[in-house]
Order: C-alpha cells, then sequence, then structure tokens
C-alpha cells in the first residue's frame, strides 16, 4: 500500500459513485480511490467502467464495477450488495448520474421525456440513498452526496424545465434525508456545481458562442475542471465534513452572485 492511501482521507471507508464513466463522477471516484477508499463505481457503459477500474488499480487503489440503470431500484440494491460483498460496509455513497433530458420550450417537451428527466435524476438518486443509508445506518453511519446544480435554484435558463425541476427537487431531499437519518450518524448533502468542463457540457455549448456566453456568467471567468468539483465532494465525504449536513453547497464558480 503507498504512503498516499496510508495517509488518505477517506482511509478504510467504502464509496459508492454513480455516473461515474465520465466527468465529475469519474474524477471523483479516482480521487476517493487516491484517498484510500474502496470505491464501487457504476453506470450505464460497461467499458468506461472497466477502463476507470484499470486506471484505479494501476495507481494503487482499489475499485469494482457493475453497469447498470440508475431507474431501477433492482440496481440501487444491486450496488450496495456489491459494496457489502466486496469491501464489507458502505460509508460514502455519491449519487451523481444524470442527463439534461429533453429540452426546449416547455409547451412543447414531452410527457416521457419529463418523466424520464425525473426517473433518472430525482427518483434513480432517491433509489440508490435509500438503500445506501439502510446500510450504513447498520454500520453507525455514512455521508450520502447528490449533484445538483445551480439552474432551477440560482436561476434558470429557457428551455430547462425538466433538468431544473429534477435537479431542484434533489435539495428538498437532501434536507428531508438529513433530518431523518441525522441521529444515526448519516449526514445527506448536495453539491450545485457551475459548468464544468465535461462531455455534458461540450454537448450543450457546442459553438464559441454559447461556450463563451456560460463562462462570462462565472465571477471567475471560466468553467471548472471535474477535478475541482471531485475536491468539494471529497470534503463532504470525509471527515472534515463531520458537521455538515443538509446543505446545498454552491460550487460555481461565483455564477451565483454574478452580474458582470
Amino acid at each position: 500500500m503507498t504512503t498516499q492511501q496510508h495517509h488518505g482521507r477517506l482511509q478504510d471507508k467504502v464509496a459508492i459513485v454513480t455516473g461515474a464513466s465520465a466527468g465529475i463522477g469519474r474524477a471523483t471516484a479516482r480521487l476517493f480511490a487516491a484517498e484510500g477508499a474502496s470505491v464501487v463505481v457504476g453506470a450505464r457503459r460497461q467499458a468506461e467502467l472497466d477502463s476507470l477500474v484499470a486506471e484505479i488499480a494501476a495507481a494503487g487503489g482499489r475499485a469494482v464495477a457493475l453497469a447498470g440503470d440508475v431507474r431501477s431500484e433492482d440496481y440501487a440494491r444491486a450496488l450496495v450488495a456489491l459494496a457489502v460483498k466486496a469491501y464489507g460496509r458502505l460509508d460514502i455513497a455519491y449519487n451523481n448520474a444524470g442527463v439534461i433530458g429533453e429540452a426546449g420550450p416547455s409547451t412543447a417537451i414531452s410527457e416521457a421525456g419529463w418523466n424520464d428527466a425525473i426517473a433518472i435524476n430525482l427518483t434513480g438518486a432517491f433509489l440508490g440513498a435509500k438503500h445506501q443509508i439502510a446500510e450504513m445506518v447498520r454500520h453507525g453511519g455514512g455521508s450520502v452526496i447528490f449533484t445538483s446544480t445551480f439552474v432551477g435554484h440560482t436561476l434558470s435558463f429557457p428551455g430547462m424545465a425538466a433538468y431544473a425541476a429534477s435537479k431542484s427537487g434533489l435539495i428538498g431531499l437532501t434536507q428531508t434525508l438529513a433530518a431523518e437519518f441525522g441521529a444515526q450518524n448519516v449526514r445527506v448533502n448536495a453539491i450545485l456545481p457551475g459548468a464544468v468542463e465535461t462531455d455534458m457540457f461540450r454537448a450543450a455549448n457546442d459553438t464559441p458562442e454559447k461556450a463563451g456566453f456560460v463562462t462570462s456568467l462565472h465571477a471567475l471567468k471560466r468553467v471548472a475542471q471535474p477535478d475541482e468539483l471531485a475536491r468539494s465532494v471529497l470534503y463532504l465525504a470525509s471527515d472534515d465534513a463531520a458537521f455538515v449536513t443538509g446543505t446545498a453547497s454552491l460550487v460555481d464558480g461565483g455564477l451565483s452572485i454574478t452580474r458582470t
């Protein structure tokens, strides 16, 4: 075992990360492992998960993967079961899987498109937490983290009703779970990223004009790198945040306060 892992902030912890195939989820899974956690990574794409597990192993970390769809409660159950089978317990869960969903004028969004965004972003996170928390309570507590967004919280954009509603719903879920399980030492928090340099961001901002507009919204006048978000998730996962629960934590480069 490396010296780095011996003194890691998540030494001997076991973590689940969903949406781990790319972006913030992948960066966070790598960081958790580098800080000493044993990680169960989940996403829909098996090949991307396999390459992530190999990356983590090559860096001296421990990880196993299970591909599946967060809309399925059976998948939520299976991720927790895998954590317990592989590593004996569960201490941390980062429910990060998400989609922008069907975009466009709200008068034109299909019911199926709306339902899909809610199912993945909100219900999927709830189903994950339901089974994660039940396991954490058996081992004296843990930390659950959701990926929300500034969209629909600080401000919103036309055409993003399903995304905004599903993601802001996570903040209410965060507060309720934190109140419900705090006495059993389960902490529950949400991060609210600004724009992050990911595949999802590039797909949504596919012209220099669009990317420039979004970048200029931030006080820092740049978008985040996934690793920068991962460090905020690490803080909430770790004992450094032992007295932090029920928060909607902006990690948005000052987007929420900028009018310049």
